[in-house]
C-alpha cells in the first residue's frame, strides 16, 4: 500500500467535511433555523470504498484496494482515518459556533509502501521493506465564512515519526484546504499539500545500494532527504437524501495528483522504472448518523 492510499484520509465521505459549518445553523435563531442538524451533535460517518494507486511510491503500474473509512465527533472531540490509521482533535470546539478554530491531537499510521504487490519485476528484485509504524501530531487551525456562511478554509500539518525501525525516518506534511456545499447536498473540497522527510526516509524507499544494483541490475543511488511531493484533490460528496443535515447515505469520490520531486523523482525506482506524475482515485458510500 503505497503513500497515495492516506489520501483515503480525505474521503470521510459524504457531508462531514462541511459538518461544522452546518452544525453553525443551530446557533442561529430558533425562527430561522431549519431541522436540527445531525452535526450539531455527536456523530459518526462509516464508509466503504475503492481506490486505484501506483503499486509503490513512484511507480507507473497501478492497484485497486478497498479502503474501509471513518470519521466523527463525540462530545467535541473529532476524529477521524488517516488512511490505514487514525487521527483525534483533542480541542473541543467542533460545534462551538466560532469562526476561528483550532485542532491539536496525536495521529497514528501504518505505513506500507513497498511492502505488498511491488508490480514492476525490477524494483520487486530490490525486495519487499517492513511495514512502519509511524507515530506523531496534527496541528492546524480552520476559519469559517470566507467567501460565504458556509465554507471552510483549513491550514494544517502533520508530523510522524517511524516506531517500528522499519524506514526510522520523519514525514512532515503540511496542507491548506478549502471546503463548500453547494447545495444542501452536494459538497467539494479542494486541497494543497506537500510532503518533507529526512534522510532515512529517502534512503529506505528512493536508494539504490550495492547488494540492490546486482539484484535488480538499476545504478547505485544515494537518496537524501528534502521536499518529497507536491499535490493537489478534489473531493466531492452527494448526499443520496437531497439534505446532507439529516445524516443518511451519501456517496463521495476524490482525484488526487501528486508531483514527486528531488532525489523522489530522480531515483531510479522512479526515473527508471516509474513516473514522477502519481495519481490517486478513489470513491464509495458512505451513511452518516
Amino acid at each position: 500500500m503505497t503513500i497515495f492510499k492516506y489520501c483515503a484520509a480525505a474521503l470521510f465521505a459524504s457531508v462531514a467535511l462541511c459538518a461544522p459549518a452546518f452544525a453553525q445553523e443551530d446557533q442561529a435563531p430558533a425562527d430561522e433555523r431549519p431541522n436540527r442538524s445531525v452535526f450539531a451533535g455527536d456523530w459518526v460517518t462509516v464508509g466503504l470504498g475503492a481506490g486505484l494507486s501506483p503499486s509503490y511510491d513512484g511507480s507507473d503500474q497501478y492497484e485497486l484496494f478497498p479502503a474501509p473509512l471513518v470519521q466523527g465527533s463525540v462530545k467535541g472531540i473529532d476524529f477521524g482515518a488517516r488512511g490505514p490509521g487514525l487521527y483525534v482533535d483533542l480541542i473541543a470546539d467542533g460545534n462551538s459556533g466560532k469562526d476561528v478554530k483550532f485542532l491539536a491531537g496525536p495521529l497514528l499510521r501504518f505505513r506500507m509502501d513497498r511492502n505488498g504487490d511491488i508490480k514492476d519485476p525490477v524494483v520487486r528484485l530490490l525486495g519487499k521493506e517492513d511495514v512502519a509504524i509511524e507515530v506523531g501530531a496534527t496541528a492546524g487551525v480552520s476559519f469559517s465564512k470566507i467567501l460565504h456562511r458556509f465554507d471552510v478554509v483549513t491550514i494544517s500539518s502533520d508530523i510522524q515519526w517511524d516506531v517500528a525501525g522499519a524506514h526510522k525516518g520523519r514525514i512532515i506534511s503540511p496542507s491548506i484546504s478549502y471546503a463548500t456545499p453547494l447545495s444542501t447536498a452536494i459538497f467539494t473540497m479542494f486541497s494543497l499539500s506537500a510532503t518533507h522527510v529526512d534522510g532515512n526516509y529517502a534512503d529506505t524507499y528512493f536508494s539504490i545500494d550495492q547488494a540492490g544494483s546486482i539484484a535488480s541490475g538499476l545504478p547505485l543511488f544515494d537518496a537524501k532527504g528534502g521536499w518529497k511531493s507536491y499535490g493537489a484533490s478534489l473531493l466531492g460528496a452527494v448526499d443520496l437524501s437531497g439534505d446532507a443535515r439529516d445524516g443518511g447515505w451519501g456517496i463521495y469520490g476524490l482525484i488526487n495528483y501528486s508531483r514527486l520531486t528531488n532525489d523522489a523523482a530522480r531515483s531510479p525506482v522512479t526515473s527508471l522504472r516509474g513516473d514522477a506524475d502519481q495519481w490517486f482515485m478513489a470513491g464509495g458510500i458512505s451513511y452518516t448518523f
